[in-house]
């Protein structure tokens, strides 16, 4: 089965990534804090888990 990776709204468009920032105590299961800008798409992925941080009211958001 292949699993979709998560989406995430932000609101600043500098964001970072760590991989295991919503499981409590879990900084040692994720990977190496990254830092990430979001371009003019309105979105960015992660390199590491391919979580998608995208920015409210960018041309990304769907909501």
């Amino acid at each position: 089965m292949i699993h979709n990776p998560e989406t995430v709204t932000v609101k600043a468009r500098r964001v970072s990534c760590d991989g295991a920032s919503e499981i409590p105590g879990g900084a040692a299961l994720g990977h190496p804090r990254v830092w990430l800008e979001i371009d003019e798409r309105g979105y960015v992925d992660c390199g590491y888990c391919d979580k998608r941080f995208v920015l409210a009211g960018s041309p990304a958001d769907t909501h």
